[in-house]
């Protein structure tokens, strides 16, 4: 079968050489940056790498209010909602898994901001406020945040040349990435247009809607609520885009699996197993079950041999389709569980499908370990733990504890 010279050169590497350590040495940081040193253990882990960042002041929540002399004092002012925000992270809407806990943690730690690091919605937020209003005039009662949005990076540990030619395990940008919003602690209070406010704050920003030149705001009104201005109606408007996704589009969508792919897979077959352990990925009989960890004997017929299809290389990263000896299926995560943390690896008929796509990242020459990472969901394979019958998993991090690196062992 015809594939680069470089992946064929790998494979018979991984056939013909025992495993041994890879020649690294960890370097003691709380979140790895581009080019720190990895082990053999991290190649089944991953981490965010925040690589732009933007932060707007926004206006959740408004209203109109005119004060007249009399009417000075405490209110409660029912405000609209001006703009939703929801906190979404990658391929969806909710922040589930470590990857996109973690991620928001590191947004949060670059700009010394406090961020929200779950699933939660400016809308959700009591739109309720209550105010001094120590002076009669046209007010503008608002809430508000500090919308952060921004782009991330996967860092994944590789294997990496050297200068002068021999080999080490860094921490790489890894090929997927995606989007981030997130907001601040939601701010509320009331202001005027002669009121003096600091440029770019939440409440320099609600001044902005209060619309100070129209006509609304200099007439003379009863107490209470201003009805809207076309103005404000308009910036309300741009101001309230559909929710996003999440989903990134350096993410392909997954497509269809109405036709079977035509498959050029390499020649030889492969082991995935646990180092220095004899269960390895066993591909199911039944389309509902999933790979498990199993045993290999003379009746494992072939379910615990893969073979790479349709291998390319990136930056020293592998791209492949898992095909099964045994099944005649593709490796693959279940469209509707692409986004759940702990999914099932499962296999299906070989599809164009990025769900049925994996990287593979390597130990330095000599050594088999490897990690796998779906390319569409961006998670980590992995198990919970070593036992005859075990689930292979994605994890949005991977698995911390060394349980996603696997060796491949040519058979």
């Amino acid at each position: 079968m015809a594939v680069t010279a470089t992946a064929a050169a790998w494979a018979v590497t991984a056939m013909g050489l025992a495993a041994s350590p890879a020649a690294a040495t960890p370097t003691i940081t709380t979140t790895p940056r581009p080019g720190d040193t990895c082990t053999a253990a991290d190649l089944g882990t991953r981490h965010p790498y925040i690589k732009s960042t933007e932060v707007s002041p926004t206006i959740t929540h408004f209203k109109g209010w005119y004060v007249t002399e009399g009417t000075t004092g405490t209110q409660t002012v029912t405000t609209t909602t001006q703009t939703t925000i929801t906190v979404s992270v990658g391929l969806n809407g909710n922040v589930e898994g470590g990857f996109a806990v973690e991620t928001l943690g590191e947004v949060g730690a670059s700009l010394g901001l406090n961020v929200k690091v779950d699933y939660t919605s400016t809308s959700t937020e009591s739109n309720a406020v209550t105010w001094n209003f120590n002076q009669p005039g046209y007010y503008g009662a608002y809430k508000g945040t500090k919308k952060v949005t921004g782009t991330y990076g996967s860092l994944n540990c590789n294997r990496v040349q050297q200068d002068g030619g021999s080999w080490a395990l860094k921490w790489i940008e890894g090929p997927d990435g995606g989007n981030f919003t997130t907001y601040t602690t939601l701010e509320e209070g009331a202001v005027r247009c002669q009121d003096q406010v600091p440029a770019g704050s939440i409440m320099a920003k609600a001044q902005t809607l209060l619309d100070c030149g129209s006509a609304a705001a200099k007439a003379e009104h009863p107490a209470g609520a201003v009805a809207p201005t076309a103005k404000q109606l308009r910036d309300r408007l741009v101001q309230r885009p559909a929710l996003t996704s999440g989903t990134s589009a350096e993410q392909p969508k997954a497509t269809g699996r109405s036709a079977r792919a035509a498959l050029d897979c390499q020649a030889g077959a492969y082991k995935i197993a646990v180092p220095g352990k004899p269960l390895s990925w066993g591909a199911p009989l039944l389309a509902s079950d999933g790979v498990r960890l199993r045993p290999s004997s003379i009746f494992s017929a072939h379910l615990d041999n893969w073979r790479l299809c349709n291998v390319t290389e990136r930056n020293g990263v592998l791209e492949a389709s898992l095909w099964n000896w045994g099944n005649g299926g593709c490796a693959t995560i279940a469209s509707q569980n692409a986004s759940t943390e702990r999914a099932v690896l499962q296999t299906a008929p070989c599809a164009e499908d990025d769900l049925q796509r994996f990287y593979i990242y390597r130990d330095v020459p000599g050594s088999s370990k490897i990690g796998v990472q779906n390319k569409y969901t961006g998670s980590m394979m992995g198990h919970d733990r070593y036992a005859d019958g075990e689930f292979i998993r994605q994890y949005s991090s991977g698995r911390q504890d060394g349980t996603g690196t696997y060796t491949l062992i040519g058979v």
